[in-house]
């Protein structure tokens, strides 16, 4: 959440004992560990109240499809890319995996890596 690494953290401890001293450090340390267990108490309450208000179909939702994390683009394109074609049951074999190949434009030629790009000034 905070992104903080081992170092700093060290070096906010020193900081805080420079800047509150170690007379009163401990005061401190009690009223921060106070303030983390009320949040935690409330965050508790809140999921309760939510759950009593939504009843049974609260339970039913499945979480995980919400992950922001699974969009991941890669693997979306890895795994378009991996895609078979679905065919008839028993009718599949090897030959008939296929994983993306350019398609030949409509009363064209396929791509000519020896000619330039094709450059279109209006959508730029």
């Amino acid at each position: 959440m905070f992104d903080i690494n081992g170092w700093e953290v060290i070096v906010l401890a020193i900081v805080a004992v420079i800047v509150l001293g170690p007379e009163r450090l401990p005061v401190y340390a009690a009223k921060l560990a106070r303030a983390v267990r009320q949040l935690k108490t409330l965050a508790d309450g809140a999921r309760a109240q939510l759950k009593e208000q939504l009843g049974p179909d609260f339970d039913d939702v499945n979480w995980r499809q919400y992950d922001p994390r699974q969009y991941d683009p890669r693997k979306i394109v890895r795994d378009a890319l991996m895609d078979t074609d679905p065919s008839p049951a028993g009718t599949a074999g090897p030959s008939d995996t296929r994983v993306w190949a350019p398609e030949t434009p409509p009363g064209g030629a396929a791509y000519d890596p020896g000619k330039p790009t094709p450059w279109d000034t209006d959508a730029t």
